[in-house]
């Protein structure tokens, strides 16, 4: 989530704001890059839920025709939004960074988080590690700009980085949306615009369509209160600005709408998010 776009109620933390907008921001020392190129165990990070890995809830797309296999050997760069340790940390988050188009942003975020009390960073962390495996079990190798959920960081310049120096096929950040606005609810996939380079343009606006396109196929709907048609055109995420490869970011849901954040806090939920990630970056491989 980003940050110019929420007003999330403030939670205090040793004296530092704990609780902002969400953004596609990170921490000042980078966190170490985990690749993926096998089957990896179903993610263990903190969530509500005491099942680690259930398998999806049935929706009206079950049915849906699945993607094209993607072919093995491509690489795949997941960004799961923001970072546990960021809030304790407001020095480190803080820290101007270049964010693309001569501007600079915060270093990161913390997040915005469920009314009661589930944060952002933890579910974009457990959709993340979920998408991975699922991309790792057909041959893809999968690079992750973060390895937990307890670090700071890394900057969105950083996050920017890693995908860049991976030469990476599709890059994917994950994020969940705060707005308080009534009735919000639904997902969005932003994208950089106008493009700064040649992966900037097309490709990135195919990734972004495919996701949108698959994340309606797999029964989530597209927002009501903001961009148009579930898709974002950005100027100002510095993680999309900064990318020299194929990128987009979704907001899965908004956090304050109380019907996506149940789905959000529940294992079932976060692996129906999960799914449809991963099978629209199998498809955009594979187109």
């Amino acid at each position: 989530m980003v940050a110019v776009r929420r007003a999330t109620a403030p939670l205090l933390l040793a004296g530092a704001l704990l609780l902002t907008g969400c953004s596609d921001d990170a921490p000042a020392a980078p966190a170490p890059v985990v690749t993926t190129t096998t089957a990896s165990p179903t993610p263990s990070s903190p969530t509500p839920s005491p099942s680690p890995s259930p398998s999806p809830s049935p929706s009206p797309s079950s049915s849906a025709t699945p993607p094209p296999a993607a072919a093995a050997g491509k690489v795949v760069v997941l960004d799961p939004g923001h970072n546990g340790g960021n809030g304790a940390h407001p020095a480190e988050i803080n820290r101007p960074v270049p964010a693309g188009r001569g501007q600079t942003k915060p270093c990161n975020t913390t997040g915005t988080a469920t009314n009661a009390g589930y944060p952002e960073h933890a579910f974009t962390f457990d959709v993340a590690q979920r998408v991975g495996k699922a991309l790792a079990d057909k041959g893809i190798r999968v690079v992750y700009t973060r390895q937990d959920d307890t670090g700071v960081g890394p900057c969105v310049d950083r996050r920017a980085a890693i995908g860049n120096d991976a030469n990476a096929d599709a890059v994917v950040s994950i994020h969940a949306d705060g707005s308080e606005a009534a009735g919000a609810n639904g997902f969005h996939v932003a994208y950089s615009s106008p493009p700064l380079n040649a992966a900037q343009g097309a490709p990135s606006t195919r990734l972004a369509q495919t996701l949108r396109d698959t994340m309606r196929t797999n029964g989530f709907s597209a927002a009501n209160y903001i961009g148009t048609d579930g898709l974002s055109a950005r100027a100002d995420l510095g993680g999309l600005n900064l990318s020299t490869r194929p990128a987009a970011l979704v907001e899965c849901g908004n956090m304050r709408n109380a019907t996506e954040a149940a789905r959000m806090t529940s294992a079932d939920g976060r692996q129906r998010f999960a799914s449809a990630i991963a099978a629209a970056i199998e498809a955009y491989l594979a187109s």
